[in-house]
C-alpha cells in the first residue's frame, strides 16, 4: 500500500488557517463497525461531504442523529427482518440505507454493527457548511 502525504501548508487558506475540507478524508469502514449508540455519538460533529462534478464540494456538519438497534429495536426498519426496501441495512458497516419517508423526505442511515444485524444510525440534521446555494436550489 502506498501513502501520499501533503504538507500542512498545502491545506491552508490564505489566512494560514487549515481548511477542514481539504484535510478531510473518508473514514475507513472499520470506523462504522460498532454498535449504533457508539456510532451515533462518534458521528456528531463530523462532516458529511459530497463532491459533485457540476456543483463542486457540498458539505454539512452532522448535528442530530438517531440510533436504531436492528431486530431488537421496534422503531427500526429492520425490526421485522430483511425486506426488499430495507435490504441495505443488513450490508457491511458503512453502507448507506436511503429511503423516502411519507413520500416527501429522503432519509439516510449509516449501517453499523456486524453485517446482517440491521443496525444503523439515522442522520437527522446537518448544519450546512459548504455549497449553501446548491443545497437551497436542490430543496426547491
Amino acid at each position: 500500500m502506498s501513502r501520499t502525504s501533503r504538507s500542512r501548508t498545502d491545506a491552508r487558506s490564505e489566512s494560514g488557517i487549515p481548511d477542514p475540507f481539504e484535510l478531510a478524508r473518508p473514514l475507513p469502514r472499520a470506523f462504522y463497525a460498532r454498535g449504533p449508540r457508539s456510532l451515533a455519538r462518534a458521528l456528531l460533529g463530523r462532516l458529511l461531504v459530497h463532491d459533485d462534478p457540476s456543483a463542486g464540494r457540498i458539505a454539512g456538519r452532522i448535528v442530530e442523529v438517531e440510533a436504531y438497534g436492528g431486530a431488537d429495536d421496534p422503531a427500526s426498519h429492520a425490526y421485522r427482518g430483511r425486506t426488499e426496501r430495507n435490504g441495505s441495512m443488513f450490508c457491511e458497516p458503512g453502507t448507506l440505507y436511503v429511503y423516502r419517508s411519507y413520500g416527501i423526505h429522503w432519509c439516510v442511515n449509516i449501517v453499523c454493527g456486524p453485517e446482517g444485524t440491521g443496525a444503523a444510525v439515522l442522520l437527522r440534521a446537518l448544519e450546512p457548511t459548504r455549497g449553501l446555494a446548491e443545497m437551497s436550489a436542490r430543496r426547491g
